[in-house]
């Protein structure tokens, strides 16, 4: 709700008894002051309509900035939380209930549980932080300098001061791996613009190309997988742990199919076949051998390994995709939700289903992939790794159209950093710069080029993305309108 026009007129300082002569600086009053409401101070009318138009504009901001974070803190909190307790789920189901490891198993998870309090608040306070501070600063910005003079970089100046609210999830906890991700995100945004552009349009032609979010997901398998197998420190220690996870693979097999890649003596073929006659699999495993399949999949043929590791990684995946696909649908679609519950839960059991089917997918081509590649040339190094690895990410292909994208950056960003990691480790990279926390710079920098797109070129941003950000933040009205000051 907007003040009366002759509040807002009080309000912005542009009194009828001015006349402008094309700018600020040149005016003259009239004649008539006593005539104006406005300057006729021992007017009482004046008074209250300037101080219910002041009352009014502030409250609109405060009402604003209190919105914008208690969603955000919402958002962070309920996605954190929501993963954080699947995953809870997920590990009570798969315990045992012996009794010499329940009390020791329920202490872990007495321990897990308050780690995931801590983390849901860490990050519900992360997003309330940044959502908050966003939005002050873009008040601020705008009542200090003008909505309209502002509105081409108002945006970009909030999304970066909003940026280093990342260190509340922890003030030593790195995250490398999402700040090049919102850094990719940003530069998709970025490009998008771009395409748009008259002027530089055709430089990024290519990026239209229509399979490129596929052709990014079989570069980044080639160096995730070829790091899961060869060096699993270059990755971040929670996507190592989901690489374990899903890769399905004990220790002792990464660890033999690692001296076999590099080609060095075995170090652990008595504890491989031991893992495999702890489940009732009689293995011969030769010291000389060419090609780790029978270290991989034990007396199964390659073909048959992959069937049954793909129903087995199908039932890993389930867990991972409900709160993907549950969670926005309870915050996207909250009211529709309502409306045509099946529908919408419909879609998101598809999506579970569909995305449960590329992950497991995924990691058993990954098997696959470097199998036959091994048995074509009779031969297992690191070179071959990295080929039979990169037609792994042609799985994206089961994915929906809108999400390739979106995961064939997040995993680009992931492959960056193994990249750049292990580049550094073998000294083909100078010391890195002074700079402890170049994740914060780069997630702040990225939060800017973001906002600045959200507030001037919403075009470029996928419906479901723009809903939730306008759901926190509020449609940004057009920079040719001012809401508080009638001249800008």
């Amino acid at each position: 709700m907007f003040p009366p026009d002759d509040a807002v007129t009080a309000v912005s300082g542009d009194c009828c008894c001015l006349d402008y002569g094309g700018s600020d600086a040149n005016y003259h009053q009239r004649s008539d002051l006593h005539d104006c409401p406005h300057c006729r101070k021992s007017d009482p009318s004046s008074s209250r309509s300037y101080s219910y138009a002041l009352c009014e504009a502030n409250s609109d901001k405060l009402r604003r900035i209190i919105y914008a974070t208690v969603k955000g803190f919402s958002i962070g909190a309920g996605l954190k939380g929501g993963l954080s307790l699947f995953s809870l789920l997920a590990s009570f189901s798969r315990r045992r209930s012996s009794n010499s490891a329940k009390k020791s198993i329920t202490r872990l998870n007495n321990a897990g549980i308050v780690l995931a309090i801590k983390e849901t608040l860490r990050y519900g306070l992360f997003l309330g932080t940044f959502a908050g501070t966003f939005v002050s600063v873009d008040e601020i910005i705008a009542a200090s300098g003008g909505h309209r003079r502002t509105a081409s970089w108002r945006a970009l100046v909030a999304g970066g001061i909003a940026g280093p609210s990342i260190l509340l999830t922890g003030l030593d906890t790195q995250h490398s791996g999402l700040a090049i991700y919102i850094l990719m995100r940003a530069a998709v945004l970025a490009s998008r613009c771009g395409i748009k552009s008259k002027r530089f349009g055709q430089i990024f032609k290519p990026l239209t190309w229509s399979h490129g979010d596929i052709f990014l997901m079989c570069l980044s398998s080639s160096q995730i997988l070829s790091a899961y197998i060869l060096k699993q420190d270059s990755l971040a220690p929670s996507y190592k742990s989901f690489l374990n996870k899903h890769g399905g693979k004990h220790m002792a097999i990464l660890q033999g199919v690692k001296d076999i890649t590099s080609g060095i003596p075995f170090s652990n073929l008595e504890e491989i076949d031991k893992y495999y006659k702890e489940r009732g699999v009689n293995v011969k495993l030769d010291p000389e051998m060419n090609i780790p399949c029978s270290i991989v999949h034990g007396n199964q043929s390659c073909g048959e390994h992959f069937i049954t590791f793909l129903f087995e990684a199908y039932k890993r995946a389930l867990p991972v995709y409900l709160p993907v696909y549950l969670v926005p649908a309870l915050i996207v679609h909250r009211q529709g939700l309502l409306k045509r519950p099946f529908t919408i839960l419909g879609k998101s059991g598809v999506g579970v289903a569909r995305s449960s089917l590329f992950l497991s997918t995924y990691c058993s081509s990954a098997w696959l992939w470097t199998c036959i590649l091994f048995r074509i040339f009779k031969r297992c190094n690191i070179p071959m790794v990295a080929m039979g690895t990169f037609p792994t990410g042609l799985a994206l292909a089961i994915e929906k159209k809108s999400r390739r994208m979106e995961i064939s950056l997040y995993c680009l960003a992931r492959a960056i950093e193994s990249f750049f990691t292990c580049m550094a480790d073998v000294g083909c990279l100078p010391p890195s710069m002074n700079i402890k926390r170049t994740d914060v710079a780069i997630f702040s920098v990225s939060t800017a080029i973001i906002m600045h797109c959200y507030a001037q070129e919403r075009d470029v941003f996928r419906s479901k993305y723009l809903n939730v950000l306008d759901w926190v933040f509020g449609v940004p009205p057009p920079s040719c309108y001012t809401p508080r000051y009638k001249h800008n």
